[in-house]
C-alpha cells in the first residue's frame, strides 16, 4: 500500500514542546495520513548556522531536537517512512545513520541538497555522483536504501542540453542510488516534471507532492507575481496527473511538502486541506 505522509519541515512551528508536537502528529494521522518524513537536523539538537538558515526561509527547525520521537511517532499511531541526512554525516558517520533508520522501523535514508554547491560545474557533479554511490553501496549492506531529493538548483545546465540532473540520473547506480522526486521545483525551473517522471520511471521511490500557485487577491502593484506553495489542488499544477504517475510506478509513499504559504499562517490547517485532495487518489 502506498503511503501518504508529511515532511517534518513543515512542523517547526507545531512542535514547540513534546505535549503540542503530539498533538499535531494526531492530527496528521486524523487527516489520513499515515506517516512523517523526518529529518535529521530536527531529531538531533542542530547547529546554530542550520536554525537560523531554515528560520530565515521561514520554517524554523523549533525544539524537537530534544523530543522523543520514536516515542512520539508511536503514541500518534504514525510511521517513519524516511530520514533526511546531509552527505557529510552519511560519509562521516554511516553507522549512525544506518542505526538511525532501523530505530525508526525506515530502509530509506534521503540526500538533503547541498548548500553552497556548484551544480554547473561538472566535475564538481561527477564527484558528488561518486560520494553517492559509494554512500549508496555502505548503505545498501546494511539493508538501507539511499535517495537523492532534488531542488531547482540540479536543472543548470552543465553543458549545452544537459542538466546536472540529467548527470546525475545518468551516471548514479540504480544499484545504490534512486530518487524522491519532489515536483515542485522543477516546475518552478520551467522543467517538465511529469517528463522527469517517466525518465526516472520506478526508480522513483518517493514522490514529494506540492502545489505552485499565488494566494494574493486583487490587483497587483506590478503586472508581475511572484509564485509560492499552495494548498494541494488550489495552485496550478497538473497534480493528478503527476499523483498518476506515481502511483503507476509504485512509490512507497507521497509526501506533502509546502513552503510556509499556508492558511491563516498554520501549517496543520493546510495539510488538512491538502489531504482533502490528496485523499480521492491515493
Amino acid at each position: 500500500m502506498i503511503k501518504k505522509a508529511v515532511q517534518q519541515i513543515m512542523l517547526g512551528t507545531v512542535t514547540t514542546n513534546e505535549t503540542q508536537a503530539l498533538e499535531t502528529l494526531k492530527a496528521i494521522k486524523a487527516s489520513g495520513y499515515d506517516g512523517i518524513e523526518l529529518n535529521g537536523f530536527m531529531i538531533r539538537p542542530s547547529s546554530l548556522m542550520v536554525r537560523m538558515m531554515t528560520k530565515a526561509a521561514g520554517m524554523p527547525v523549533g525544539k524537537g531536537g530534544k523530543f522523543d520521537w520514536r516515542k512520539l511517532l508511536d503514541k500518534s499511531g504514525l510511521c517513519c517512512v524516511s530520514v533526511h541526512e546531509d552527505l557529510g554525516t552519511i560519509k562521516r558517520e554511516p553507522e549512525n545513520v544506518i542505526a538511525e533508520a532501523k530505530k525508526f522501523g525506515t530502509d530509506k535514508i534521503v540526500i538533503t541538497g547541498m548548500y553552497r554547491f556548484d551544480y554547473s560545474d561538472k566535475e564538481a557533479v561527477k564527484k558528488l555522483i561518486e560520494d553517492l554511490n559509494h554512500s549508496g553501496e555502505v548503505l545498501k549492506k546494511a539493508g538501507i536504501q539511499l535517495l537523492y531529493h532534488n531542488h531547482n538548483c540540479e536543472f543548470r545546465k552543465v553543458e549545452p542540453g544537459r542538466t546536472a540532473y540529467d548527470i546525475i540520473i545518468e551516471e548514479t547506480n540504480p544499484e545504490y542510488v534512486n530518487f524522491e522526486l519532489d515536483s515542485y521545483w522543477p516546475t518552478e525551473a520551467g522543467v517538465s516534471a511529469i517528463e522527469l517522471m517517466k525518465k526516472l520511471g520506478d526508480r522513483m521511490k518517493l514522490y514529494h507532492i506540492n502545489d505552485r500557485g499565488s494566494k494574493v487577491v486583487g490587483p497587483s502593484m506590478t503586472p508581475i507575481l511572484k509564485s509560492d506553495s499552495m494548498e494541494l489542488g488550489t495552485g496550478n499544477m497538473n497534480l493528478e496527473e503527476l499523483i498518476n504517475q506515481a502511483l503507476a510506478v509504485n512509490v512507497d509513499a507521497i509526501i506533502l511538502e509546502s513552503h510556509k504559504n499556508w492558511i491563516d499562517k498554520s501549517p496543520v490547517k493546510s495539510l488538512e486541506v491538502s489531504s482533502k485532495y490528496l485523499n480521492q487518489y491515493v
